[in-house]
């Protein structure tokens, strides 16, 4: 490895390190230590192709640890979803160990400790631990049971063991530093009395052990030389190090822990419990719901595992918590599925075209490329017939200049086949197209060589023949959230930013010949994106769900959400210059139709902020994204709206001063209204000299109400 020319992430520079201080190569040993209380996600992706990458890169054994240490959230189907979880990566471990593996040395270790007067049974209830543990500014007081005797500690862990006690009346805590500035090494809890089955030793044991006492020592117990965790475990440090303190041989290689960056993925959560609560609450139809962050969701939609590894690779490694855009995992899906996937044609919303000149009863089978970017794939034949399917978008009546698709009067393409020509339309009482009649040229054909199929038209369409097309169920997957950040905010429920249009359900046509089409096979369905068979497919049923388009669509929106927030700031500019009350409510008006089409929750707080300031038009502006977004005031950050309100109650700008009295005047928290109560009646009872009559009258109206 350190041969290799290539640049090192932090965490390989640890290990080169390590190597060059003395540590032998053949003591290099890592681990994925899941805790099987759910399926595993994108960011546990990330952390098995450090932990396996590593042993590849080393060549150095990487155990599949399952910390299973708490019977009440573990289940033997988490265990299984995850060992195919990282098989299906394409990884391989080296032992397969459990946490429950070790509960008799723990239990040892842990008499141990007591013996040496360095754990002690704590009898008081968690609220009385919380009080007395202190705060991270103040330090914490000693539990009254901190001196009990070594006797009387070993005998009652011993009746904790023997299950002699009810659940929350005695815990095992380690004898530390109650003044410690970390708030994890005032006396950490080591057991705790759980009357619960455990998936692997049943019902032999009454207590378990925390996650930080059994961790490193399972750590030990492997002899893995370096664990690695997120950030969120950067304090657990110092306590991972005393315990292993307590019980290292020095004849053995002692485990070192360091850390690394979550990496959270927008438009989604990471949390297991969140994602718990997702499958639990129905929000998503289970944990391999094509929705969902979890490796099994992914691959249930059409992710492949090269995908996935491509994807931490590009991400890497870092020292700093940040939010990777999810339009990279998508690309990363995208470059994949273009190499490998065949090309093929389906209809999602379908209308029908009569070729009128094409002989009655005739068919062809014509010749198909399966992907332009694979030379290898080969050729396909497609049938085509009189009566065709093209996407109900594709035709336009009467068609603006650069519409390059079908209308009356020109010509495009057929993907495959002939060049056809817009002549009429059917229509149904209402109005609709019912059928679109072309006519097509008989020398076009693609790939023909004649003069005529290398002419040059407007456009090419995809399309299918009615006669021989397979009805298939299409599953339109979108972004779980509307919210780059869901669970980011401090006023809201991530629950409130669920797409109500995550998941569409059309009755699309395929061409026949995925009649054969297996579980988890996958294609582009031509300008549409990419589609992956479902399980719930059926050979009398086809079932395809959509993996990702071919462009980004969310970039598209998420740039023009912005460019409508800058052009609504350049527009407000105008209010405080015209001289007419029509043309204000003109400017009001098209900015707050701007600002309602906004979806993008963290786009409109991120407005609202940077606009509280000094200047009247960025004041009027977060006036209006209160009064018009889709949100409500209290769904903002508090401080921001107290600060907003004090400023523009301030303003010299009457425009702004009504704006927000009319705001809080509507308010929903009565408690924030009566903040500014003072200022409003100051402003009522010493209006400024500015203040026009329609300020004054909603003064009135508030001091009298």
């Amino acid at each position: 490895m350190a041969s290799e020319e290539k640049s090192l992430n932090f965490i390989e520079q640890i290990i080169e390190e390590d190597v060059k201080s003395g540590l032998s190569n053949t003591k290099l040993r890592f681990r994925f230590p899941p805790e099987p209380n759910g399926y595993l996600h994108i960011g546990h992706a990330s952390s098995i192709a450090l932990n396996f990458g590593l042993g590849i890169d080393y060549q150095s054994p990487v155990n599949l640890r399952f910390d299973d240490t708490n019977p009440e959230k573990e289940e033997q189907e988490f265990v299984d979803a995850i060992k195919k979880d990282v098989e299906w990566l394409g990884y391989k471990w080296a032992e397969e160990c459990y946490a429950s593996d070790y509960f008799q040395q723990l239990y040892d270790w842990a008499v141990l400790l007591i013996k040496k007067d360095k754990a002690y049974v704590d009898s008081q209830s968690s609220e009385e631990m919380a009080i007395q543990k202190g705060t991270p500014t103040t330090p914490g007081t000693d539990s009254p049971y901190r001196n009990r005797s070594v006797e009387e500690n070993l005998d009652l862990f011993e009746r904790m063991k023997n299950g002699e006690f009810e659940a929350g009346t005695h815990i095992l805590r380690a004898k530390i530093d109650m003044k410690s500035t970390n708030m994890l090494m005032r006396d950490p809890i080591m057991y705790r009395i759980l009357h619960k089955h455990h998936h692997r030793t049943g019902d032999a044991w009454k207590i378990y052990p925390m996650y930080d006492w059994a961790h490193g020592q399972s750590d030990y117990l492997e002899q893995i030389s370096h664990s690695f965790c997120t950030l969120e475990f950067l304090p657990h440090r110092e306590l991972y190090d005393w315990f292993l303190d307590q019980i290292f041989d020095e004849n053995k290689l002692r485990p070192k822990q360091r850390e690394f960056a979550r990496r959270n993925l927008s438009h989604t959560v990471v949390s297991k419990r969140k994602l718990q609560q997702l499958v639990k609450e129905k929000h998503v139809n289970g944990w391999d719901d094509p929705r969902m962050s979890t490796i099994s969701g992914l691959r249930r939609r059409g992710y492949t595992a090269a995908s996935l590894r491509n994807f931490a690779n590009t991400i890497g490694i870092a020292k700093r918590d940040n939010l990777i855009n999810v339009s990279v995992l998508e690309f990363c899906i995208r470059e994949d599925l273009n190499k490998i996937a065949p090309r093929v044609m389906a209809v999602l919303d379908p209308v029908k075209l009569v070729i009128t000149n094409y002989p009655e009863g005739k068919e062809e089978w014509l010749e198909a490329e399966n992907n332009q970017e694979d030379e290898s794939a080969g050729f396909r034949k497609v049938p085509f017939s009189s009566e065709l399917y093209i996407e109900r978008e594709d035709f336009l009546e009467e068609a603006p200049a650069k519409f390059f698709r079908l209308t009356l009067g020109k010509e495009v393409r057929l993907k495959n086949a002939y060049i056809i020509k817009g002549e009429s339309v059917i229509k149904d009482e209402n109005g609709n197209i019912t059928e679109i009649h072309v006519t097509y040229d008989t020398d076009s054909l693609s790939g023909s060589g004649t003069e005529a199929s290398q002419r040059k038209v407007s456009g090419t369409l995809h399309w299918v023949s009615i006669k021989h097309a397979l009805e298939a169920e299409v599953r339109l997957y979108d972004r779980l959230f509307t919210d780059e950040a869901p669970d980011s905010y401090k006023e809201k429920n991530f629950l409130d930013f669920v797409n109500p249009n995550s998941l569409e359900i059309v009755t699309g046509y395929v061409e026949p010949s995925l009649s054969t089409a297996q579980n988890e096979d996958k294609f582009q369905f031509q300008r549409l994106g990419y589609f992956t068979v479902d399980k719930d497919s059926t050979p009398s049923k086809l079932v395809f769900n959509k993996t990702v388009g071919l462009k980004d669509a969310w970039e598209e929106k998420g740039k023009k959400e912005e460019n409508s927030i800058n052009n609504s700031l350049k527009d407000i500019n105008k209010y405080f210059k015209v001289e007419t009350k029509a043309e204000r409510i003109a400017i009001e008006s098209a900015i707050g139709e701007n600002i309602k089409n906004i979806s993008s929750f963290s786009l409109l707080q991120n407005s609202l902020k940077k606009n509280i300031n000094n200047n009247k038009a960025s004041l009027l502006f977060s006036q209006f994204i209160l009064k018009y977004s889709n949100w409500k005031s209290t769904d903002f950050e508090e401080e921001d709206i107290k600060k907003l309100y004090s400023m523009s109650l301030k303003s010299e700008s009457t425009y702004v001063r009504s704006k927000a009295l009319l705001n809080l005047r509507d308010i929903e928290s009565e408690d924030l209204k009566n903040q500014f109560s003072d200022e409003i009646l100051k402003l009522y009872s010493n209006p400024p000299k500015n203040a026009s009559e329609r300020e004054i009258k909603i003064l009135s109206e508030m001091v009298k109400k």
